[in-house]
């Protein structure tokens, strides 16, 4: 008869031990061998009529070693069960066992020990007592009039006149890494690039006035364009956008082309083109139209900052003891490749708080119903269709969506990744409604700002 004893070797860490008598693997071992003889093929013997003898003799001991250590995983398995043990990973297998003890010729009581690294029993962080602050970009008429400049612009129709007039020119132009005489510097950057006249800095732009296809300024990043704009031009050439040795580097700026946008008039076939789907008749529903797309940008970006910041609560002020010695074992053993001792230890930490993040979500799903149903991945397959493919909603009934998404719902891959993602979501969407945050109307720059800061503080 198997018996199974559990002792506590450790903080969560239990060794189990196996013991199997004859009679729980014998009935096994001699069935085992008969469906051998059944379906083995030996030269000079027809099919199933191999004597049980010589299968005994060629496979008897590894068909034994088999049983016994099935009977072993068998009784292990149904112990775990009914115990309701919650455990982390695989039990290993400890170093004391020795399957090289098993003998068919001298069957007796084998024993088998295992270690496991038990789930802890924890409180998810109280999400309702942390101080957080909600952001709120407010909608400037100056936000509104720029969005507006740029949609017409967008809409517009484009003209290449001779030369540069004015701050609406566009240019396309190429930057070249050159000494202060304009001769290309070996090596140096170079790329192309679009932009309006009124992008650079007013005291540069009288430089631009009269410049033609094919003609050329020599200038430093830091002359040439303000602040924001530098530092947008900086990240476009391949640079760091604080890099103040990079904004003083001189550079030929070659104008390929000169063009003039006319922008669209402000009547209905624009808002339709701007807007489509949306029933626009004047100005003022444009104005709001533009307003509520800002709006609903930067309220989504608040709401990215907000999670951020949750996750941080649970993870920092969620208090978890782990099993370390075994998990550490596990990182050695558990993988294709065996690991060293050191290189677990090195690989811990990481490990450790991507595990501790898994099962504060899985403790949230089970104890508040988080569920994913089909449904919610096959509008996620949606909605990253149309994100690809720059769709708006309104298109959802063309057959070949569904078709898309039907293909999307056979891909194992697919399907587990957007599972990931939208419980992920759900779980945010859940912690959203927890924490109690004091809203604070913001600008702009002060939303960019304390978004800069905690990617400092984080990373």
């Amino acid at each position: 008869m198997a018996t199974v004893t559990r002792e506590n070797i450790g903080l969560l860490n239990d060794k189990i031990t196996v013991k199997v008598a004859k009679e729980d693997y014998l009935p096994s071992f001699e069935k085992a061998l008969k469906q051998y003889s059944k379906s083995a093929t030996i030269p000079g013997f027809r099919k199933g009529m191999v004597p049980a003898g010589m299968i005994k003799k060629m496979h008897g001991q590894s068909v034994f070693t088999d049983e016994v250590l099935r009977t072993v995983e068998k009784e292990l398995t149904e112990y775990m069960t009914k115990e309701n043990l919650e455990i982390f990973a695989q039990p290993l297998p400890m170093s004391e066992n020795d399957a090289r003890q098993l003998n068919m010729n001298n069957p007796a009581e084998y024993a088998f020990a295992f270690e496991i690294g038990l789930k802890p029993d924890f409180k998810v962080a109280d999400l309702g007592s942390e101080k957080l602050t909600r952001y709120k970009v407010s909608v400037t008429e100056e936000m509104i009039n720029e969005e507006e400049d740029r949609l017409r612009m967008r809409h517009g129709k484009m003209t290449e006149p001779e030369s540069v007039a004015g701050d609406d020119n566009v240019l396309n132009v190429t930057f070249i890494e050159s000494d202060a005489d304009g001769n290309e510097v070996e090596g140096g950057v170079k790329k192309d690039n679009s932009l309006l006249v009124k992008y650079f800095a007013p005291s540069f732009r009288a430089s631009l006035t009269g410049k033609k296809n094919n003609d050329s300024v020599v200038l430093t990043l830091a002359s040439a364009f303000d602040e924001k704009e530098r530092e947008w031009i900086l990240g476009d050439l391949g640079f760091d956008k604080h890099d103040a040795a990079a904004a003083a580097k001189t550079f030929k700026m070659l104008i390929t082309k000169v063009g003039h946008v006319e922008k669209a008039e402000l009547n209905e076939e624009f808002f339709k083109a701007a807007f489509p789907g949306k029933e626009i008749a004047n100005e003022a529903d444009f104005r709001n139209a533009v307003k509520e797309e800002i709006q609903s940008y930067w309220d989504k970006q608040a709401s990215n900052h907000m999670q951020h910041e949750i996750y941080h609560v649970l993870l920092d002020h969620t208090k978890i003891e782990f099993p370390e010695t075994f998990l550490k074992r596990w990182i050695q053993q558990g993988g294709e490749q065996p690991k060293t001792a050191e290189q677990a230890e090195q690989e811990f930490p990481s490990f450790a708080n991507q595990l501790k993040w898994t099962v504060i979500i899985d403790k949230i799903v089970r104890e508040h119903g988080v569920e994913v149903k089909p449904e919610d991945i096959q509008a996620f397959a949606k909605q990253q269709l149309f994100g690809y493919m720059g769709m708006n909603a309104g298109d959802e009934e063309q057959p070949w969506i569904a078709d898309y998404v039907n293909r999307m719902m056979q891909d194992r891959k697919f399907v587990e990744d957007a599972y990931h993602r939208v419980q992920t979501e759900k779980v945010f969407g859940w912690a959203e409604t927890q924490v109690k945050p004091t809203d604070k109307p913001v600008t702009i720059d002060e939303f960019t700002k304390e978004l800069e800061k905690h990617q400092h503080h984080h990373h």
